[in-house]
């Protein structure tokens, strides 16, 4: 049978995304490696190429499968309703983050099966029982099947994570030269684990995972990066460095095996501050960034999104990253009660802290997460489109034209001039043009958000 795999694109209203970074689509390459030996499989990243349309023309496909955010759900629902008129009788598809937390939101005429939870298995059985006849509403993950609801059961409690097949990456090889964060290009991507313990209440990883966390064994990590080209890697992991004993292990077992790669992963202020010599561990063996969610500098706002960590403990972070050379992907979250002061306030912080590189996210409250539920009757709008981490969806203090030039005053004037450029340094020089074209547009962007509620449902 022949499988269409397809990464969506963002909505033009949508802001970042595709516009300031692109990771591989890795649970497309899970979903691939569970039926590539048996059927023909392709994918196709939109985000690099948005003519759906003649791809799947020319493929014929028989089974289409989609992923996506919250923030796609829009996109996701018209893409199958076009597929759907192109060759009325494939099988449509949707899975990822939004379908296992809210999967009502893809019941269409057009979408045949909703998937919840890890995908690799009932996806390998929906294709199985297509090609061989039966039905899918009784597959364990399936939440939706054809209008009617599936058993569901795609439950996280108990999953082994190295019982998966490694990514099948073949099917981005054309195209993988194109992945990159900043100046990490080209970009591979490789989980190592999932979940969370934290109970950060903007954030439904955790409840994915049922509160547990879950390792691959770390032979089996350095097992897969022996087979990655690339030399900049991404974990995509929901925290990567909260088992010490077992990332102890990792390095030391990426040393004997001397691979030569440079590592982007994800931390916490207070894993960092616990654990100074894991990061210098990591250091030497190639461990170049570290995406750290400060969130704030204020310790009622550490306090309100339930994060269980400290100011102090964003401020060790950032000493001992700093001290071993450890770039800082800083982000830091905006709260739409902010003021001029509280922007002024942030603004201060990060250059205290001596960042490179900070990002700022309006505070978001998505769907599955206990903020959703405190505020839902408060939102703005609930057009998914909207759901950006840029686009405010709660009502600001200051008027929404202010607020969002605070914003953007603060993307601009948070790091000094000097970090900023020794920053941009980093990049090839054939990369700069691009690189600062896009973040024109991506200031301009936010600097104009104000314009798109006029819009907004």
């Amino acid at each position: 049978m022949k499988v269409l795999l397809i990464e969506p694109a963002k909505a033009p209203l949508t802001l970042g995304g595709e516009d300031v970074f692109l990771f591989e689509p890795l649970a497309l390459e899970y979903l691939a490696a569970g039926v590539a030996s048996d059927h023909d499989v392709r994918i196709h990243d939109q985000r690099l190429d948005h003519d759906v349309r003649a791809v799947f023309q020319e493929f014929q496909p028989d089974v289409v499968g989609v992923t996506g955010y919250t923030v796609h759900v829009s996109v996701v629902r018209e893409l199958c309703r076009e597929i759907k008129s192109w060759k009325p009788e494939v099988l449509t598809v949707v899975g990822g983050h939004h379908a296992t937390v809210a999967p009502e939101d893809f019941e269409s005429p057009s979408i045949d099966v909703v998937v919840a939870g890890e995908g690799v298995v009932p996806f390998r059985e929906l294709v199985r029982r297509l090609e061989r006849g039966g039905g899918f509403s009784d597959i364990p993950g399936v939440e939706l099947s054809m209008g009617e609801k599936g058993v569901g059961e795609g439950g996280p409690h108990d999953i082994d994570l190295d019982a998966f097949p490694f990514p099948d990456r073949t099917c981005t090889a054309p195209i993988r030269g194109e992945y990159y964060s900043e100046y990490m290009k080209p970009l591979a991507s490789i989980r190592t684990s999932k979940g969370c313990p934290y109970r950060c209440n903007f954030c439904a990883l955790w409840k994915l995972a049922g509160g547990h966390y879950f390792r691959r064994k770390p032979e089996k990590v350095v097992e897969e990066l022996a087979t990655i080209d690339e030399e900049f890697v991404f974990f995509a992991d929901d925290e990567s460095l909260l088992d010490y004993g077992r990332m102890k292990k990792l390095a030391h077992l990426i040393e004997e095996a001397g691979l030569d790669k440079r590592y982007f992963l994800y931390g916490r202020s207070d894993t960092v501050a616990r654990h100074p010599d894991l990061l210098h561990m990591w250091r030497d063996v190639g461990l170049e960034r570290i995406f750290v969610g400060f969130e704030s500098c204020r310790a009622e706002d550490l306090e309100y999104i339930n994060k269980d960590s400290t100011v102090e403990d964003n401020e060790a972070a950032a000493r001992i990253l700093n001290e071993l050379g450890i770039d800082v992907y800083a982000s830091f979250i905006v709260r739409p009660d902010f003021d001029r002061e509280d922007f002024a306030a942030m603004r201060r912080y990060c250059r205290r802290l001596e960042l490179k590189f900070a990002s700022f996210a309006v505070l978001t409250p998505l769907p599955g997460t206990d903020l959703y539920e405190m505020v839902k009757d408060q939102m703005l709008t609930h057009d998914t489109r909207y759901f950006d981490f840029l686009h405010t969806l709660l009502p600001t203090r200051l008027p929404l034209k202010e607020f969002y030039e605070e914003l953007n005053r603060l993307y601009i004037t948070a790091i000094p001039p000097a970090k900023g450029l020794a920053f941009l340094a980093k990049y090839p020089l054939r990369e700069l043009p691009s690189t600062l074209a896009k973040s024109y547009r991506a200031y301009k962007g936010v600097r104009n958000a104000w314009r798109d509620y006029a819009s907004a449902a």
